[in-house]
């Protein structure tokens, strides 16, 4: 698994809200509130997406991503002062409006080195490949079938990382450039695919073929952080969804992600994370 597929793999949703409202201006309808991403695709209509300082115009056949967990608005008219309502969302027959819109919102359950290289808000022109499954979900929010929040849970996902893989081959930021890199590309590679090696910055330079000041500078540049750091923030994203598993012990997971024992692991988790390994187990 490349690192890219690495990045995407780890959304995964769990209890998602997910639901559709119905309006007709004037509107306003604030979501997201202590969302750590909201996904928003309209389905009939259009409105405006207002996240701070940003706004986008959003049009059916178009993708939202709007990172939390502070709240935004949509709206028909981002210059009009009016009253903004929280989100009801409709999950059965919906009344008519000249607007409808799809949302869903994840927890927490997005990694954190995601949300830093997505910007606040972003919106994707639609390239057809999802319609069939926008229908399908708006099927799925119409009734209390088997199964249902898993399969909106997983579609959710779906149409996350169909938006932001498109958003990626368009924008082609630095770090997605720097899977191709020649220098870099083989080091993301290596850390990706072995986290609980011991690498040092002379064996990945090794891997890399190059210096270790040449390969310290160039993935700095094109990365935007030091090889070394990348690899420790890397374990500890691994090791945050290790620790959400039931039975999960802070040993078992050092070893895991490279660490000999435990109190190391605990003091690096805790300097990146901010919180000890046993904020983030779960109960057997």
């Amino acid at each position: 698994m490349d690192p890219f597929d690495d990045l995407l793999s780890r959304v995964r949703a769990a209890g998602a809200v997910f639901g559709k409202s119905a309006l007709t201006a004037p509107f306003a309808l604030r979501l997201g509130a202590q969302s750590a991403l909201t996904l928003c695709v309209p389905l009939r209509g259009e409105g405006w997406v207002v996240a701070g300082d940003e706004r986008r115009r959003l049009r059916v056949g178009e993708a939202a991503v709007v990172l939390g967990p502070q709240p935004f608005v949509f709206t028909d008219d981002p210059d009009r002062a009016g009253p903004v309502i929280d989100a009801v969302c409709e999950e059965a027959e919906m009344p008519q409006g000249d607007t409808v819109l799809l949302v869903g919102s994840y927890g927490q359950q997005v990694p954190g080195r995601l949300s830093r290289v997505l910007p606040p808000l972003l919106v994707v022109p639609d390239n057809g490949d999802c319609a069939p499954m926008r229908d399908f979900l708006e099927s799925q929010l119409a009734g209390l079938h088997p199964g249902r929040q898993i399969v909106l849970d997983r579609l959710l996902d779906w149409l996350l990382v169909c938006t932001l893989r498109a958003w990626f081959d368009a924008e082609d930021p630095a770090w997605y450039r720097a899977l191709g890199d020649e220098v870099v590309g083989p080091v993301l590679q290596a850390m990706h695919e072995s986290p609980d090696a011991p690498w040092t910055l002379a064996t990945l330079a090794a891997r890399a073929g190059v210096s270790r000041t040449t390969l310290a500078k160039r993935f700095t540049d094109v990365v935007g952080e030091p090889p070394l750091s990348y690899l420790t923030d890397w374990r500890m994203t691994i090791a945050a969804d290790l620790l959400t598993r039931p039975g999960a012990t802070v040993s078992a997971v050092a070893t895991r992600v490279g660490y000999a024992d435990a109190f190391g692991f605990s003091a690096a988790f805790k300097r990146v994370r901010g919180v000890s390994p046993s904020a983030y187990t779960q109960p057997a």
